[in-house]
């Protein structure tokens, strides 16, 4: 008898293999989404896979602030209610999402996609920073709030930008140190959150 043969179906093997990827997904999670899936009436499931799907055919990005949207420009560029003069930086689309829950800020939003990290070979090319700036030229922007993390590559980045900002004579303030150092954004709680955009200092 062949040991190497598999006791589990390939289409099964497969969607295990690929739930596996998932970020915060280990093996025996994976292996029980799969059997959770495999389970449920097709009704109940069907669902998720068109949304999957959709997310993957309607979702683009922002040609202003650079977040995930169905709509271009977003809901949040389009909405003339907020505080036009100013952006803060966030290194991810689900940095938004954290701000945007403590209700306390209202203006506009730019997303790098990334940070400066020389280690993982990321440099300022890499991510939205040129789009910053060329926005910063054209709009009426009295102050920069930059949002990265606060780990080693959210503080080089929020450095290289703090210099390229000032130059342009733009008020640069920095989230308050309510943020543990090493914390992600999109972690944080809202008390936490909303401390540190209302205690942000100039950089």
């Amino acid at each position: 008898m062949n040991q190497s043969l598999s006791p589990t179906a390939e289409p099964i093997s497969k969607l295990i293999q690929e739930l596996n990827k998932l970020p915060g997904i280990g093996p025996k999670s994976a292996q029980r989404i799969a059997y959770y899936l495999l389970r449920a009436p097709e009704e109940n499931t069907r669902p998720l896979a068109d949304a999957i799907l959709t997310v993957k055919q309607q979702i683009t990005l922002c040609s202003r602030c650079f977040n995930v949207t169905d709509t271009d420009p977003c809901t949040v560029c389009r909405n003339e209610q907020r505080d036009q003069s100013k952006i803060c930086i966030v290194e991810q689309p689900q940095d938004i999402l954290a701000l945007e829950h403590t209700g306390i800020y209202h203006g506009l939003y730019h997303v790098l996609h990334g940070a400066i990290s020389p280690t993982e070979g990321i440099g300022a090319k890499d991510i939205r920073i040129s789009e910053l700036l060329e926005r910063l030229k054209n709009s009426p922007i009295a102050e920069v709030i930059l949002a990265t993390n606060t780990n080693l590559e959210g503080e080089q980045t929020a450095m290289y930008l703090n210099q390229l900002i000032s130059s342009l004579g733009i008020k640069v303030t920095r989230l308050a140190r309510g943020l543990p150092f090493g914390t992600e954004l999109e972690y944080a709680d809202d008390v936490t959150l909303t401390r540190a955009m209302e205690g942000r200092q100039e950089f």
